[in-house]
């Protein structure tokens, strides 16, 4: 009797986990369409403002504020589906899923970037505005040198995989854990995690995660983030911006001459 109990479990479990990875795939599809989207806005705002279309301008970012918060529930609410689906083991009483979910959201927002990520897209979409009509000129309120930290910031928290070194400009098949953000080479960490010796904690200096199989993959952000990286890097290397850096400290140095 025992054992018929336990092999239900079993299926429970199973049927479980397909059903919440099922969902985990269409919501992190649908944050990845939302985040087509506010770069597709970006764009037709950009075209706006050049026709002085002051108020369509304005309706879009309005547009991008909303959708952001939407793509923030979603994150929190696809996260919480993957944890569930992953660590539930229907035991003899009934599961109140109602309370788990508010319970794995919690902890999803309590751990979360999406915040500072999304500012990051809503800060990128009024400089593009702002430079229709004001290029190279900070935005009201800004200083020169809060503007460079901000349009060269990246949502990546490691820049170079900690087990094989390289960029991760560079990494054929970059992954990223679901818990603790960090970046590597799908096959460096994959062997990492195998290993005894590690007891698959992060290889990060410092991170205290452990590592779950399952809870480190290519999620749809990723590759979008990465290649926004490749790009910020071509615009730095750019001759005429060092040139433009190289003006300044000559008007400086003139200055203190005078």
């Amino acid at each position: 009797m025992a054992s018929t109990s336990g092999a239900g479990s079993g299926v429970a479990a199973g049927r479980i986990r397909s059903h919440t990875s099922a969902l985990y795939s269409d919501s992190q599809s649908l944050i990845l369409e939302i985040r087509k989207s506010v770069t597709m806005m970006k764009d037709i705002a950009v075209h706006l403002e050049r026709d002085e279309r002051t108020q369509m301008v304005k309706d879009l970012e309005d547009g991008v504020v909303q959708l952001l918060a939407a793509s923030d529930e979603c994150m929190h609410l696809s996260e919480a589906i993957q944890s569930i689906g992953d660590e539930l083991e229907p035991g003899p009483e009934p599961t109140n899923f109602k309370k788990k979910f508010d319970e794995e959201i919690a902890k999803s927002k309590a751990r979360s970037s999406s915040h500072t990520q999304n500012q990051s897209l809503l800060r990128k979409f009024r400089e593009a505005v702002w430079h229709v009509h004001h290029e190279g000129q900070p935005m009201p309120g800004d200083e020169q040198e809060d503007i460079v930290m901000t349009s060269t910031q990246c949502n990546l928290l490691n820049v170079t995989c900690p087990l094989s070194g390289k960029p991760v400009t560079e990494l054929v098949e970059p992954v990223r854990s679901m818990d603790c953000k960090h970046i590597y080479d799908k096959k460096a960490i994959m062997q990492y995690m195998k290993s005894k010796s590690t007891r698959g904690q992060c290889p990060v200096a410092g991170c205290p995660k452990i590592l779950k199989a399952q809870r480190v993959l290519c999620d749809p952000f990723l590759l979008i983030e990465i290649d926004e990286v490749r790009s910020m890097s071509k615009q730095n290397a750019r001759p005429d911006a060092i040139e433009d850096f190289t003006a300044l400290d000559e008007d400086e140095d003139e200055d203190e001459e005078d």
